[in-house]
Order: C-alpha cells, then sequence, then structure tokens
C-alpha cells in the first residue's frame, strides 16, 4: 500500500521521485536499471494507456479491458513505488525503540525480496540491456520463464460466494475488508463483483437453504485462502474494522520454526471463514 503522494498526471515527476529516493542509497544494486526499463516501457506506450498506469498507481483498479496486456507493466510500476517507500522507512530509526517497531520493522524487511525478484525480469517480450542502457527484445526462453503467455491466456479468477443477502455481503467487504463493489447485469449470471488487489469475488444470490459456508458441507477447514506477502499489515486494518478473528495471526518470531504456514483466519458477516496466509511468491 502506497503512503507517499505523487502527482495525479506527470510520470516523468513520479520517475523523478524514484530516482532521488535509489540515489539516497540502500536499495538493490539492479533498482536503478529496473527503473529505466520501466521508464522506457512506458515512453513507448501512447498517453491514453500512461494516465491509466498514473490511475492505478493513486489506486484505481477498475481500468478498462484495454490495459490487459500491459498491467503486468502497471504491476511492476506500482511494486517499485511501494519498493522505494519501503527502503524509505527503514532509514527511520525513532531514539527509543518498540517491540512493535521491530517487529513490523522485520516484517518490512523480510518483504523486500518480493519486490527485487521482478528486478531485470523480462517483461512483456522485452529486458533491459545492462551494457547498452536500453530495451531488447527477450529471448523466448526467459518469456517462457516468467510466464507471460500465460497471463494474456488467463488474466484473473473469482471465488464465488452464494448469499442469502448479496448486497449485505457486499456491504461488509467493502466497509470492513476494503473491497469495491461493481454490479454486473449484463452478465449471464447477475452478479457483484468484489475486488481488491489481485482479489477477485463473486456474490450471486442463492436460496435460503441453499446459502451455508463451504466448510459446513465438507471436511474443509476455510471457505477461501487468501495469499498475502504482509499479512501484518492486513490483519492490522482488519483488527481496527472490528472484522471478527477466528484465528489470530501469531508473532513472527514465533512462526520462524512452525511446521505450519504464517496466517490468520477471519469471519464474514456469512459465517465464512477466510484464511489470509503469508506468501512466498510474488503474484
Amino acid at each position: 500500500m502506497l503512503t507517499k503522494e505523487y502527482p495525479l498526471h506527470d510520470m516523468n515527476k513520479v520517475f523523478d521521485i524514484f530516482e532521488e529516493a535509489i540515489n539516497c542509497g540502500g536499495c538493490a544494486d539492479n533498482t536503478m536499471e529496473e527503473m529505466l526499463f520501466l521508464n522506457k516501457l512506458f515512453a513507448s506506450l501512447p498517453p491514453e494507456a500512461v494516465e491509466y498506469a498514473m490511475k492505478f498507481l493513486h489506486g484505481e483498479k477498475d481500468l478498462p479491458s484495454s490495459c490487459e496486456e500491459i498491467m503486468p507493466l502497471f504491476v511492476r510500476f506500482v511494486s517499485l513505488a511501494e519498493y522505494l517507500e519501503k527502503i524509505e522507512t527503514l532509514r527511520e530509526v525513532p531514539t527509543e525503540l518498540s517491540n512493535e517497531f521491530i517487529m513490523k520493522r522485520q516484517e518490512t524487511v523480510t518483504s523486500l525480496d518480493q519486490h527485487e525478484k521482478a528486478f531485470g525480469m523480462p517483461l512483456l517480450g522485452f529486458q533491459f540491456n545492462n551494457e547498452t542502457k536500453d530495451v531488447d527484445a527477450a529471448d523466448e526462453k526467459d518469456e517462457s520463464e516468467e510466464g507471460s503467455g500465460a497471463l494474456h491466456l488467463m488474466n484473473a479468477s473469482a471465488a464465488v460466494f452464494v448469499c442469502e443477502d448479496p448486497l449485505k455481503t457486499a456491504l461488509f467487504y467493502e466497509t470492513k475488508c476494503g473491497f469495491k463493489a461493481s454490479h454486473l447485469e449484463d452478465e449471464k449470471m447477475p452478479h457483484i463483483r468484489l475486488k481488491r488487489d489481485n482479489i477477485a469475488i463473486v456474490l450471486a444470490k442463492g436460496k435460503k437453504q441453499a446459502v451455508r459456508p463451504l466448510r459446513e458441507m465438507s471436511d474443509v477447514l476455510y471457505d477461501m485462502y487468501i495469499y498475502a506477502t504482509e499479512p501484518y499489515l492486513l490483519y492490522k486494518e482488519l483488527q481496527g474494522a472490528d472484522v471478527k478473528m477466528i484465528e489470530e495471526l501469531p508473532e513472527a518470531q514465533s512462526s520462524v520454526h512452525s511446521d505450519t504456514n504464517r496466517q490468520f483466519v477471519f469471519e464474514d458477516c456469512d459465517r465464512r471463514h477466510i484464511c489470509v496466509s503469508q506468501s512466498t511468491e510474488m503474484v
């Protein structure tokens, strides 16, 4: 989640902010190359696409379908912004160190690797040439390893929640969990779509006797899994919104030698148990 204020329309100023942050030090060695790579890719796009990228930077996720093929570029752009903000926060050390500060700082340090993994990777069929400081066509082998072909074939998936009152459920996820709801009446199965980050949920109306959490009809423990790179931040957000916790998030230190993944479980307004598990991969 971004916390700094960025220009609304001028991407050049955003990259100036990036460059200034990188020059302050503390970043991975190839951070500047990642910034130059993204800058050159954006320079080759029409102004409309750049404007949509700026909207994405400011939290607008409901973009036109024409952005789907270049969405990986938007994601890398925002990921770099988040990375540089985290680096800046790590430079700030208070005179008195509390346990909460130390744990949060450790969470931030651990999450840096998720951003750095993408640095230097091919994107949209191109890769950065460190010698010429220019953009070259990516090797087919590199592209297949990056999985860019799969991105174009399958863009996203959505869990289907059958609800007695989809409007009530949508209101819960909007006000408590930060999702954005869209009413899609033109679909073959009319529904409400909830979206946040890379998560999509479809809410469909069902008969009262059929509306039961999945775990009550099978042997599964949870009704849905959500993978998060920083479960602590999401945990604190939901906790602050008075969302009911079924399983608390354990301390990071106590999870180091645990046999299971670090996670917490919350309950929605329809008694579904949603497990938020720490992801070790960049989405």
